[in-house]
């Protein structure tokens, strides 16, 4: 067995990082401390594509801390999201290296209108659908970490969705109140 490089080393180390925080991430049922935890996971996940020299998966993650905030600060504004997608759009075509590139754009493509415009189940939906590219991506890349990471938070999206709807259904008031 070949040994590693000390780049792809790092790589693969960011990407174990990133499914730590992941999974502490989408067990939330709390939409405030799941974009929290989402911005340290895509950090690590960010330095794990610079290692892994994939830069168009790099820069939309990047674009990913940006929007996260962004979406905080102007949950429900069109105008924002429309400013995120284009920069996805452009940085996307500025890094292409080749059709692997497709998952991480998806994933930036459902990922964004999921931050600003949903909240609770359908946000979770649609990051799961985002989760699920990056997964792939990252398969296709090499990512050990990255992939378990990616593969635990669908798993992890799937129980904490059927978690929030159970508690909709038994208490369908206080569901909003988790949900924020």
């Amino acid at each position: 067995m070949e040994s590693m490089n000390p780049m792809a080393l790092m790589g693969q180390l960011c990407g174990f990082v990133a499914l730590v925080m992941c999974v502490l991430a989408f067990a939330n049922k709390n939409d405030d401390k799941l974009m929290t935890l989402l911005i340290s996971a895509n950090v690590a996940f960010m330095l794990q594509f610079v290692f892994l020299s994939s830069w168009t998966a790099a820069v939309l993650t990047a674009l990913v801390i940006v929007r996260i905030a962004l979406a905080r600060r102007f949950p429900g504004s069109l105008k924002v999201m429309a400013g995120v997608l284009g920069a996805s759009a452009v940085a996307a075509i500025l890094t292409w290296q080749s059709p692997v590139d497709t998952f991480a754009v998806l994933a930036a493509a459902l990922g964004t209108p999921a931050m600003f415009l949903l909240k609770g189940v359908m946000l979770r939906v649609f990051l799961g659908l985002a989760a699920f590219c990056w997964m792939m991506n990252n398969l296709l890349i090499g990512s050990i970490g990255g992939t378990l990471a990616e593969a635990l938070v669908v798993v992890t999206n799937v129980i904490t969705i059927v978690r929030l709807i159970r508690a909709q259904r038994r208490y369908p008031g206080a569901a909003e109140e988790l949900e924020r």
